[in-house]
């Protein structure tokens, strides 16, 4: 196997760059650029020289054998100073030698995986840890990098196993006068674990945290979308005119209120019928995202919106018609009522979004999962035992691919590639 190098820290200039090599030639990398090998786990300054002699930088070098390191690899690390004259040198001087390149993206969680340092759903934190934006995505994260959800899954899996002893007990020897069929007790075991599963399934997902809660901004032309869109996200990110069907396309900005993450969306006017072929388009692709909104705020006719919608009664400063019975009256020119809108856009947002610290489950997750429910919630008392047997061994298989004791390469290298490359 290939040594790896990469740039573990931010990118240059910095006033520290940290570059970390791994794999079976990291300790003749680190003594071939320091001259000898420090003992282990204990910093030292020394001047790294390339394999021409010359002085490259006096760092910090640590030595870290294995397999008690972050990749469960022999682990060099050189602490440089951060300029990029410097680490430019220091990685042409690594990249010389053989047997060690660059790592690719998540190529060191990748190995820290293999190795069994960190099971798949602690990588999926991790990634998700180096993208969080907002303070809700990062607590959420840690607790799934920090293995909240391996430990959860682990004690589900323990569970089935117990009951699987059960049945091929009754298998093996329950034509013996001490064994009997299985107890009824068996049946609650199983019927309260997949109730334990269905309240995890019914959690808000991952995806509410990643992507921001949806809230699309929607009414007919000149309903004033744009001009709140702009102001709700600081920003004349949409082009505002009096002149009808100004806005064509769907237009997003991801934003984060008050630590909440939001996805804003504005849209063109809707109306029954255009002539402008365009403008038709717009329309089409502003329905398709009114049904994929978590939330829609209404600026159209009172009562017209789509289900749950929230009437906001817009350009409150002009005195126009007002809606009988909005939620909030607004205007994006003065500011009136816009505070009290994101005030409330905020708290319902955050209650609808995992609880802080709280593991949310993503995609995959929630799938695999819902797996292994369905396979104990098909129990049925009093069939086969072979049949009851193998409902719990799919749970079981669901159970150990969702934290990657079964796992394709191609899954894992689409979430590996989501890591920078000094991950």
């Amino acid at each position: 196997m290939d040594t790896i190098f990469a740039l573990s820290s931010g990118a240059p200039p910095a006033g520290i760059a940290v570059v970390r090599v791994s794999g079976p030639q990291a300790a003749a990398a680190l003594t071939a650029l320091s001259g000898t090998l420090p003992a282990p786990r204990r910093a030292v300054s020394r001047t790294l020289r390339n394999a021409g002699g010359d002085a490259l930088d006096q760092a910090l070098v640590l030595w870290l054998p294995g397999p008690s390191t972050a990749t469960g690899e022999d682990v060099a690390e050189l602490h440089l100073h951060g300029g990029r004259a410097v680490v430019r040198a220091v990685e042409a001087a690594l990249a010389a030698l053989p047997g060690v390149r660059q790592a690719q993206p998540g190529e060191f969680t990748r190995r820290a995986f293999a190795n069994g340092r960190i099971d798949l759903a602690e990588a999926e934190g991790l990634a998700d840890l180096l993208s969080a934006e907002t303070e809700l995505q990062r607590r959420a994260a840690m607790a799934s990098a920090g293995g909240a959800l391996s430990r959860r899954v682990e004690a589900w899996r323990d569970r089935v196993l117990i009951l699987s002893a059960q049945v091929e007990a009754v298998l093996d020897f329950g034509d013996e006068d001490d064994v009997g069929g299985l107890d009824p007790a068996f049946g609650r075991g199983v019927a309260t674990l997949a109730e334990d599963l269905a309240a995890w399934l019914a959690r808000p997902r991952a995806e509410l945290l990643r992507e921001g809660y949806r809230v699309v901004l929607a009414g007919p032309p000149n309903a004033g979308k744009s001009s709140l869109f702009n102001v709700l996200i600081e920003s004349e990110a949409a082009i505002t005119a009096p002149t009808e069907g100004t806005t064509r396309d769907v237009l997003e900005r991801g934003v984060a209120l008050a630590g909440v993450p939001f996805t804003f969306v504005d849209t063109a006017g809707l109306r029954q019928q255009t002539p402008d072929v365009i403008e038709a388009i717009g329309i089409a692709r502003a329905e398709a995202e009114l049904a994929r909104a978590d939330l829609v705020l209404w600026l159209g006719p009172e009562g017209q919106g789509p289900d749950g919608a929230w009437e906001i009664a817009a350009k409150a400063d002009l005195g126009e018609a007002p809606k009988a019975n909005p939620r909030h009256r607004v205007s994006a020119t003065t500011g009136e009522g816009v505070d009290a809108l994101r005030r409330d856009l905020v708290a319902h947002a955050r209650a609808a979004m995992p609880h802080p610290g709280e593991v949310a489950l993503n995609t995959r997750q929630h799938a695999l999962l819902a797996e292994a429910h369905d396979a104990l919630a098909a129990f049925r008392t009093g069939e086969d035992p072979l049949l009851t047997a193998e409902k719990l061994r799919l749970a079981r298989l669901s159970f150990d691919r969702l934290i990657g004791r079964a796992s394709t390469e191609d899954m894992l290298d689409a979430l590996f590639g989501r890591f920078c490359i000094g991950k």
